[in-house]
């Protein structure tokens, strides 16, 4: 007997068991809940066979002894974090990379000669490099160092404390301690706390949308689904993570911890490294290619100077002056900079960075995968189409007294059809200040009361004329809800179309669910404002607009009514037969208004937007239609079709398919491979547990800021505010102008250092002495580089950014007529400062390799205001465009003037005060840069079509 005096319950096969036959059952579950096939298909086995295999009986739960040695075998029902790359290995990544270790190999050299020679110019270049090098690797320390907290946000959803039964009674538990077997009671409110099988089920609705990508709750049945079934569409399982928005059941845990749905896509997650973004693939390669040069310079330098009979330590100044030159020491911290920079601008159009090498990839992105629901959608159902008997009117189509009369009186059939809708809803307003049509309750009843409020119709004013008295509430078994209500009081103007449906009776029960299955228990039909026998003209007509509806994605709801003479006791479903079929409400989650535009953009930039959804197929190709995004012929490729694809077949069809629906974690995974396999840069949006793997794996991953979950935000680069597409759209145009100004910086700096290099060649070359110091040409690449380079990056969007094609995944940052520009202008450049310095050499002026210094540093200045368009001359631009260029050559340009003629200056950084009329030729030499980049822009613009 148990404690309440009840005979224990029989055991599925009929026998009566005892407590001590609950932990008699030895090994049932310890194969069931390993990692395969077994645990794939219990929603295809009924609630019995899933308990025997499981060895428990729902009305009695476990037996402590049992759940200890589950446990044991098991483990605790929580999720694992992997090894996560600590502060040291990030700390050693940054050391270990090419420019840092040439530059840290240059300063071991100066130390060496500081320490020979005693001479404090050489420990003062030595420190200045070792500055340098500790700037950069601090911010590529910061700019890494960021903990993945994507699993512990995971950990997180697990319900700490959940009702159990266990030994034939109901208490309470922590969620890790949970086995599988164990019995769960579920309630509203409830988050589930591991995947289980439902074994009862009384209006029990879960929100899976983290998991799923549904919008709306589920409806959750004991009966099995079939094997082949979708996530989404496992009707009689629940899922770890998922809240209870409704109702109450019971369930028994099947999976736990790591071996749960939603720990697969943990164990996904870890095992998916972050992508480089396209300016980290290039930057290294750069970094890489800068080094190789410098390398081949200072050995043709030091077989050159060995020829000549120069010392060791001779030819060890000049390759340490070499690599100086050849490594552009600004280059990370204006990268940094820059992008920080990028992202205060992209938060003011909400758009939040969270790993700054997002900036940049945004604006190379070739392909953007984008959730359907609240990204391209609304996220919130709408009432779209009402359909009588007698003809169907979409609801922007509905007059002004098309449900309520000037008087106040609801008319006609649609009349009827949205008062119903409204007596039979749970859901309420709740009006604010702000907002007087906010409402509470699920999203298809409340998108009811809203359109009848709008219409005039307002629920408080029918309940008060028609009041509740009775319900069924709804079930998954039944699919359909009914409430009843009183109707022999007052007139009332607000229940005036409901008149032919009540028939002088005193109570009307008014039923709200699944057209199909309410067609089927209706023997009457309202047509016109009078009920007429269903006959099967009008059984094929209300049919044929159910299906017509479906296809267009809409969710459609059956709405009937019976008047009653008396009330139906305690049995309200009694009354769900021979019902008046008054007719159908279709919802539907609608589109953005801005989401087609935002769409058209996309294209024309040379952007294929992809939809992938866990959606349902048919509602999914119906929004991309509507949006721009697939064509009338357009097909869906589903989660089921991709099981059956290969990779090689999957990355054809990634390539032609538009619309991807009821996809699982490990699809969406596949699918943005398959994409990254064919060369493109895929941007990933979504806001469920269930993307957080595929934002992971995407070249940038974009999550939602309203509806977002916890993984999702932290597994993804950059989140959206607003979580609005044309906001993507927008960030994508600002990370194309980053990029822009970034590819204007490489343009600069790397022809500037060019240069230097070339001058120092030369100058060997020509048996001249070395012309600068390390520290004029530390300054040169940090100071007169670093500073207008900044400024760079501060350039507005160019006229026609968006109509270009996006740069190939694999294209140079020399590419687009860059790598022509260094070249052709880092030649003119060498050959200005060079020959204004072997002038003067050859002329016996003392301030010769100050001539070299400044003239290299003017030209660069020049050469900053040149290169602010790739095209457009500077007169175009004019000086306002960018005023802190502006601001930033006239900084430059006191200081160096500081460093030529202020005497503490001269002594540290070894310069000779220039004459009048040696600066005059410098600044004339120098002006010869600045012509001649607008004129290759000049020319450019001639060839433009």
């Amino acid at each position: 007997m148990t404690r309440e005096g009840r005979p224990l319950p029989s055991a599925p096969d009929g026998t009566r068991r005892t407590m001590h036959d609950i932990s008699d059952v030895p090994s049932a579950t310890d194969t069931a809940t390993a990692n395969g096939p077994a645990h794939d298909h219990w929603h295809a086995s009924s609630a019995e066979a899933v308990a025997t295999t499981l060895g428990v009986h729902p009305d009695l739960g476990l037996s402590d002894a049992e759940v200890l040695r589950r446990q044991s075998l098991h483990g605790p029902n929580e999720l694992v974090e992997r090894h996560r790359r600590g502060p040291w290995e990030i700390l050693r990544d940054q050391l270990t990379s090419t420019m840092v270790v040439l530059l840290m190999g240059a300063a071991a050299v100066k130390v060496l000669v500081a320490i020979l020679s005693s001479d404090t110019r050489e420990w003062i270049d030595a420190l200045a490099i070792a500055a340098i090098v500790l700037v950069n690797v601090a911010l590529g320390f910061a700019q890494e160092h960021r903990a993945e907290r994507a699993i512990a946000a995971l950990r997180r959803l697990s319900a700490p404390v959940v009702q159990v039964r266990r030994n034939g009674q109901r208490q309470e538990c922590p969620a890790r301690d949970l086995v599988a077997g164990d019995v769960v009671l579920l309630e509203a409110g409830s988050v589930v706390p591991a995947d289980a099988r439902v074994v009862s089920a009384v209006g029990l609705r879960v929100l899976e949308a983290g998991l799923t990508g549904e919008s709306v709750p589920v409806d959750k049945t004991r009966d099995p689904v079939p094997a082949a079934a979708a996530l989404g569409d496992r009707l009689s399982m629940v899922f770890l993570g998922s809240a209870v928005t409704s109702g109450r059941g019971t369930a028994v845990v099947v999976t736990t911890g790591m071996r749960t749905e939603l720990g697969r896509v943990a164990t996904l997650l870890q095992g998916v490294d972050a992508t480089a973004t396209p300016l980290q693939q290039r930057v290294a390669r750069l970094g890489a290619g800068i080094t190789a040069g410098a390398l081949a310079v200072i050995a043709a330098m030091a077989a050159l100077g060995m020829s000549r009979g120069a010392s060791a330590l001779e030819v060890l100044l000049a390759g340490v002056s070499v690599a100086v030159a050849a490594i552009p020491e600004g280059l990370p911290a204006v990268m940094t900079i820059t992008l920080a920079l990028g992202a205060q601008r992209m938060l003011r159009h909400r758009t939040l960075i969270r790993r700054l090498p997002a900036v940049e990839a945004l604006g190379s992105v070739t392909t953007i995968c984008s959730d359907k629901t609240g990204t391209l959608t609304q996220n919130r159902m709408e009432v779209a189409v009402l359909d009588v008997a007698g003809h169907d009117v979409d609801t922007q189509d509905v007059g002004p007294a098309g449900i309520v009369d000037p008087a106040g009186r609801t008319t006609g059939d649609l009349g009827a059809l949205v008062a119903l809708g409204v007596l039979c809803n749970d859901a309420a307003m709740a009006p604010t200040a702000d907002t007087p049509l906010a409402t509470v309750g699920d999203p298809t009843e409340t998108a009811i009361i809203v359109f009848a409020a709008e219409q005039g119709l307002w629920k408080r004013d029918l309940d008060t004329a028609r009041p509740r008295v009775a319900e069924a509430a709804f079930t998954s078994e039944r699919k359909r809800m009914t409430t009843i209500h009183r109707v022999d009081g007052p007139w009332s103007p607000q229940a005036h179309a409901l008149a032919p449906l009540v028939r002088g009776a005193e109570y009307l029960a008014a039923v709200k669910g699944s057209a199909d299955g309410l067609l089927a228990i209706s023997t009457s039909v309202l047509e016109a404002g009078a009920v007429v026998p269903l006959s099967p003209d009008l059984r094929t007509r209300i049919e044929r607009a159910v299906a017509r509806f479906a296809s267009r994605g809409l969710r459609v709801l059956g709405v009937a009514a019976r008047p009653l003479a008396a009330l139906p006791g305690q049995d309200a479903e009694a009354c769900e037969r021979e019902l008046t079929f008054v007719g159908l409400i279709g919802l539907v989650d609608p589109p953005r208004p801005e989401a087609r535009q935002a769409v058209a953009r996309c294209r024309e930039a040379g952007i294929r937007p992809v939809m992938i959804t866990g959606d349902h197929p048919v509602t999914a190709l119906e929004i991309a239609r509507q949006l721009g995004m697939a064509d009338e012929d357009a097909r869906v490729c589903s989660g089921v079709d991709i099981e059956a694809m290969s990779d090689e077949r999957l990355r054809d069809e990634a390539a032609r398919v538009a619309v991807f629906a009821r996809v699982a974690p490990e699809h969406k995974l596949r699918i943005v491979g398959a994409l990254q396999a064919r060369g493109e840069i895929v941007a990933m949006t979504g806001d469920g547990v269930n993307d957080a793997p595929a934002l992971r794996k995407a070249n940038i991953g974009i999550a939602m800021g309203i509806t977002g979950t916890d993984v999702a935000k932290e597994a993804a680069d950059m989140v959206i505010t607003d979580d609005n597409f044309a906001t993507i759209v927008q960030a994508v145009e600002e990370g194309r102008t980053i990029y822009d100004n970034v590819r204007k910086f490489v343009k600069y700096i790397v022809t500037s250092n060019s240069a230097e290099v070339s001058v120092l060649f030369l100058s060997q070359l020509a048996g001249m002495p070395m012309p600068m110091t390390t520290l004029q040409i530390l300054w040169m690449n940090f100071v007169t580089d670093g500073v207008p380079g900044l400024a760079l990056g501060l350039e507005p969007t160019e006229p026609g950014t968006m109509q270009r094609q996006p740069f190939a995944p694999g294209e140079s940052v020399f590419s687009r007529g860059i790598g022509r520009h260094v070249v052709m202008v880092g030649a003119l450049l060498t050959a200005v400062a060079f020959g204004v310095g072997y002038w003067a050499w050859r002329a016996g002026h003392p301030a010769w390799g100050t001539m070299i210094f400044v003239t290299l540093t003017f030209s660069q200045l020049g050469h900053a205001m040149a290169v602010r368009s790739h095209r457009l001359s500077l007169w175009t631009l004019g000086l306002s465009g960018n005023p802190v260029m502006s601001w930033a050559v006239l900084i430059t340009l006191g200081l160096q003037l500081a460093i030529v003629y202020a005497p503490p200056a001269q002594a540290l950084f070894g310069t000779v005060p220039l004459t009048a009329m040696e600066m005059a030729i410098c600044s004339a030499a120098s002006l010869l840069v600045f012509l001649a980049v607008e004129l290759e822009k000049w020319v450019l613009r001639r060839q433009a079509p």
